[in-house]
């Protein structure tokens, strides 16, 4: 069994599995077949013994999470989509996580801090009801934004990776071969699971922000925002303490509405999603130089460039032939004519 925890992260008809050194990916391609890609993690900073101690370790795993894998959930969501394997630019994917980062803080921090403010203002001069409040609110904003996108059919499929994910994990970690009958009797919920981490930050958030207490405007503001990294690197190390000590019943009953919210956010998964998990999974081990569990599957799969290219040159062929047949010569998407024009 490998000795590293993984993790991992749903995608858009696929799952990031990432490992010690590396990140691996592998999609259900529209054209049924499993491809996969790996990306080093083990340069620059990441690479060093500073990003491995602890409370540095949480903001490395943020930033990966928010950077590596906005950047494949919007690879993953442009082949699903396009069928061509269309990867949006450094300049599209930063807009768009800065949107959504910006969107984030005010919708889940600054907002609830608003509504908290407007209705304690009167009745509490020391901000401890006001930091109630604001957490109540904060929960409330993130258990209803998680039932609202569950109502989505393409969000639904990406709880089922999500559960394809965990179970998977467990599988490894109980030291299974990672096969699709290994691998299904497993629940979907895990205990280090990102949405359990979201959970610790919002409680984590009422008891910091409540030791600010009531301050101008300005200062209030500027805590929650500041405090974010603060609380992401306490967070993380608390999920990883009760993740070792999960059988201790105290610990299991903090933990626990982690996993109940882990009824919203994974489903159980087909056949062909633990087989995209299975593949992910596989490769991480392999770009960690760890040996896949002996009896797993083995799935089909191909490169992502490989499965790329071949379909460009498909696609080429198949409009050459259309073209000749229609006795005109092949013009790029480009020079064609608008639908309707």
């Amino acid at each position: 069994m490998a000795r590293f925890t993984y993790g991992g992260q749903a995608l858009i008809e696929g799952v990031l599995m990432r490992g010690r050194d590396a990140i691996a990916v592998a999609f259900r391609s529209p054209q049924g077949g499993i491809v996969w890609e790996t990306e080093r993690l083990d340069s620059g900073f990441h690479g060093s013994r500073l990003a491995r101690l602890p409370f540095v370790r949480g903001l490395v795993v943020l930033y990966e999470t928010l950077i590596v894998g906005t950047r494949w959930l919007v690879r993953s969501a442009s082949l699903a989509a396009s069928e061509e394997g269309i990867e949006l630019g450094r300049g599209a994917v930063a807009l768009m996580l800065g949107v959504t980062l910006a969107a984030g803080i005010g919708f889940f921090f600054l907002l609830p801090l608003i509504i908290a403010t407007l209705t304690t203002s009167q009745t509490d001069s020391r901000g401890l009801v006001q930091s109630l409040v604001e957490g109540l609110v904060r929960v409330a904003l993130f258990l209803g934004y998680l039932v609202l996108i569950a109502q989505s059919k393409d969000i639904r499929r990406v709880f089922q990776y999500h559960g394809a994910e965990h179970m998977t994990i467990h599988a490894l970690e109980a030291g299974d071969p990672l096969t699709t009958e290994a691998v299904r009797k497993y629940p979907t919920a895990h205990q280090r699971c990102g949405t359990e981490f979201l959970v610790v930050v919002i409680a984590l958030s009422i008891v910091m922000f409540s030791l600010v207490g009531r301050q101008p405007p300005l200062i209030m503001v500027g805590s929650r925002i500041v405090l974010i990294p603060v609380i992401a690197a306490v967070g993380y190390e608390l999920l990883r303490l009760g993740a070792r000590h999960r059988a201790n019943p105290v610990v299991k009953a903090i933990m626990w509405p982690g996993i109940l919210v882990q009824k919203i956010t994974t489903r159980q998964p087909t056949d062909d999603m633990i087989e995209v998990a299975i593949v992910s999974m596989e490769q991480a081990l392999l770009a960690d130089q760890e040996s896949v569990p002996d009896g797993s599957a083995g799935f089909e799969r191909e490169p992502l460039a490989a499965a790329e290219a071949r379909f460009r040159s498909e696609l080429a062929a198949a409009r050459a032939a259309e073209a000749s047949g229609s006795g005109t010569e092949p013009r790029p998407d480009a020079e064609r004519p608008a639908p309707g024009a």
